[in-house]
């Protein structure tokens, strides 16, 4: 079963969206909610609020990619944040018997469905002068957050 748990924006004025609908779909995204509310270096925020169209290169059609964050700090910088553990930002590894598993299949279309989504982000932040960047437990870590699990 998917992790999944509704937020409670403790500062509904900085969130863009329904506040009262705020959903983490893991322990990682529900640290990095908490960090968005409670940090003074950021204006606003919003979770799955951002949809970008994309093509997938698993089947040539369009999809909706629905991006984790849309962060505005107070500074200027606006970043479209996805979370997602290192092994998904990296081309899996081939089993060492050299038979494709079904485990090596689904992370390799796994990892071709993210680059084809990520691509697009990148394209669409840069259209309206964000940055997109992807989060893994390396960047959570580093800004402080304590994590469990995925």
């Amino acid at each position: 079963m998917a992790y999944k748990s509704r937020y409670r924006v403790k500062n509904p004025d900085k969130y863009r969206g329904d506040s009262t609908n705020v959903i983490a779909r893991s322990n990682w995204e529900l640290q990095a909610l908490k960090w968005c509310d409670t940090n003074p270096n950021v204006k606003s925020f919003s979770s799955e609020e951002v949809v970008v169209p994309y093509i997938s290169d698993t089947d040539k059609k369009q999809h909706r990619y629905y991006v984790d964050l849309l962060i505005e700090f107070t500074n200027g910088e606006t970043l479209l944040v996805e979370i997602k553990p290192a092994a998904q930002t990296r081309v899996p590894e081939r089993p060492k018997t050299g038979r494709k598993t079904r485990r090596f299949i689904n992370e390799s279309l796994t990892y071709v469905k993210n680059m084809s989504k990520w691509k697009a982000a990148d394209a669409y932040a840069k259209a309206r002068g964000w940055k997109f960047v992807v989060w893994t437990e390396v960047e959570l870590k580093a800004l402080g957050l304590k994590l469990i699990g995925r």
